[in-house]
């Protein structure tokens, strides 16, 4: 999956010391990165990279977190060279690109550009939040409102009938490719009710025997993704949810149309379905 680097290690304690000219820089635009592209994959701009047009970028970053011995920074508003080698990218280039940690870099600091930018004033009075000096939060100095960044629990469901799984395909979006069901937790629920509350909801079926997989950090979607096989309880008739699927289908273990992938806990599960190893 997408956040197993190894041997690359991936460190997240808050450490805000100031950059030097070596450290990573990750810039965003709404759902766009800046980043190079070479026959050995993506690299990111350095703080020595940008220095020359942006003269207060040693003082306005955010630190994000350590890779190995690489500090990356989250920079903002800066000034770009007309004829670099570095381009602006959407992010959903970071499912694909090699090498793989600089792949993980990328989308995790666009996860924290995205709750920097959604939490710059205060939600209870409106006045602008301050970065904590001491620990990843945004504080308010009038109310002493609090901010931590949040992380939305989602199930990621492998439905099983024996030698079959229950395969569909997103309504709406551009991903087209065979997933397994999946949703939100919703307040006041655990997770396995939230399996049982999504399979009823978008295809009609019970289920039993619930047993937890594993999980994910999906930064594509500010989502913790856990994941769980489950067994069919009863009749298997599909009733479609047509608002959530454009389809839905049981596929025998050796039918499965789906390949291996790095990224995603989904592609995992069917995998190991497939391989027979569930």
């Amino acid at each position: 999956m997408i956040q197993d680097i190894a041997p690359h290690r991936f460190q997240n304690a808050y450490q805000p010391i100031p950059p030097e000219k070596r450290s990573i820089a990750l810039y965003y635009e709404e759902h766009v990165s800046l980043l190079k592209k070479t026959g050995d994959g993506i690299s990111f701009p350095t703080f020595g990279d940008l220095e020359r047009l942006n003269e207060d970028i040693y003082e306005t970053y955010i630190y994000l977190f350590t890779i190995d011995d690489d500090r990356y920074y989250l920079v903002q508003n800066i000034n770009r060279e007309p004829l670099s080698e570095f381009t602006m990218e959407n992010t959903e280039v970071f499912r694909t690109v090699e090498p793989q940690y600089r792949a993980f870099a990328g989308i995790t600091g666009y996860q924290l550009y995205s709750w920097y930018k959604n939490h710059r004033y205060c939600g209870h009075c409106g006045t602008k939040m301050k970065q904590d000096s001491k620990e990843r939060m945004l504080y308010c100095e009038k109310c002493h409102n609090m901010e931590f960044p949040k992380i939305c629990p989602a199930v990621i469901i492998g439905v099983t009938d024996g030698n079959r799984i229950l395969l569909s395909k997103y309504a709406g979006r551009t991903y087209k490719k065979y997933a397994l069901l999946a949703g939100f937790t919703e307040i006041g629920e655990t997770v396995e009710e939230t399996v049982q509350r999504e399979v009823m909801e978008e295809v009609g079926l019970k289920v039993k025997n619930i047993r937890y997989y594993g999980s994910q950090p999906w930064s594509f979607s500010d989502t913790l993704l856990m994941g769980f096989y489950c067994d069919l309880d009863g009749e298997d008739t599909i009733t479609l949810d047509e608002e959530e699927l454009a389809l839905a289908q049981w596929f025998e273990r050796e039918e499965i149309p789906v390949e291996p992938s790095r990224d995603s806990l989904t592609n995992e599960m069917i995998i190991k379905f497939k391989n027979g190893e569930i």
